[in-house]
C-alpha cells in the first residue's frame, strides 16, 4: 500500500513538470565608444555662458567645464538662459581631450 501511494505521487509530480530542451544563441554586438567626456577651457579674455547640450554654464575668464562627448551635437552660446548660435559641433576626436574654446570661436 505504501509502495502504490508512493508511486502515484511520484508519477503525479512528474506529470506536472515538463522537461523542455532549450538552445539560446548569443548575439555579438558591437557598440563603439568614444571617450565620456571632455574639457572646454575657456581661454578668450571676458566670461562667456555656453550651452553644452546638457545645460546652460557660465565660464569666467581661465574656467573650465567637462561635457559629456556625444558625437554629433552641438555647444551653443547662451544668453540669459536661452540658445544662442552654434560654436562647434562635437566630433570623436575631442573625446578624452582638454579643447581651448578660443580655438573653436576662429
Amino acid at each position: 500500500m505504501k509502495l502504490t501511494i508512493i508511486i502515484i505521487s511520484l508519477l503525479s509530480v512528474l506529470s506536472f513538470s515538463s522537461i523542455s530542451e532549450t538552445t539560446t544563441t548569443a548575439e555579438e554586438t558591437t557598440e563603439e565608444i568614444y571617450g565620456s567626456s571632455f574639457k572646454l577651457i575657456n581661454d578668450t579674455k571676458s566670461k562667456v555662458s555656453i550651452y553644452t547640450g546638457s545645460g546652460y554654464v557660465s565660464l569666467n575668464k581661465g574656467g573650465k567645464t567637462s561635457i559629456s562627448c556625444k558625437i554629433g551635437k552641438t555647444v551653443h552660446w547662451a544668453s540669459k538662459g536661452k540658445k544662442g548660435d552654434v560654436i562647434f559641433k562635437i566630433t570623436s576626436d575631442m573625446c578624452g581631450e582638454t579643447i581651448k574654446l578660443s580655438k573653436m570661436v576662429d
